[in-house]
């Protein structure tokens, strides 16, 4: 039987500055996880979050 899809997606953000910043205060990355309806928003997430390794809010992008 083939399962039914449903509309609600756990998806992943993660901080645009930590990734393209080389001179960063620490190593690693902040990532949230969070839920998205994909019906009503089909393109990309980007949220502002705080970010514990830039310490400041910044933007952060769904990635697969």
């Amino acid at each position: 039987m083939a399962s039914k899809k449903g509309v609600r997606l756990i998806i992943t953000l993660e901080c645009t500055e930590c990734r393209t910043n080389a001179n960063k205060r620490s190593r690693g990355v902040s990532r949230y996880t969070t839920t998205k309806n994909r019906r009503n928003t089909t393109g990309r997430v980007e949220l502002k979050k705080f970010c514990t390794h830039c310490n400041a809010h910044t933007v952060h992008k769904e990635i697969k």
